[in-house]
């Protein structure tokens, strides 16, 4: 249930980090609101998951989640660039989550 709970609030970070923007700097007040919504649900979650796995652990895989999520639609959705070197940073990342995964106690 721990992870089904980090994966949750990973995706849920995603949506997050591409609520940002439409803030325009925290000037428009509904993006605002559905961006600090989104931040708290997503920490909320995050919480949860920690209950039955080691902080570290949740933390980084929950940070990794968002980092290939943004990284995913950033290239796909917003036509950012692509390179080696991007392409390359994100394999490592999806490999550390897998790794955190796999070698979690739970």
């Amino acid at each position: 249930m721990s992870w089904l709970l980090l994966l949750a609030a990973g995706a849920v970070e995603v949506a997050w980090s591409q609520s940002i923007k439409p803030t325009a700097g925290f000037t428009r007040p509904l993006p605002t609101l559905t961006c600090f919504f989104l931040a708290a649900v997503a920490v909320y979650l995050l919480s949860l998951a920690m209950q039955g796995l080691p902080v570290g652990t949740a933390y980084a895989v929950f940070t990794g989640i968002g980092a290939i999520g943004a990284i995913t639609l950033g290239i796909t959705v917003h036509k950012d660039p692509v390179s080696v070197g991007r392409v390359t940073a994100l394999a490592l990342i999806v490999a550390g989550v897998a790794l955190a995964r796999v070698t979690s106690p739970e």
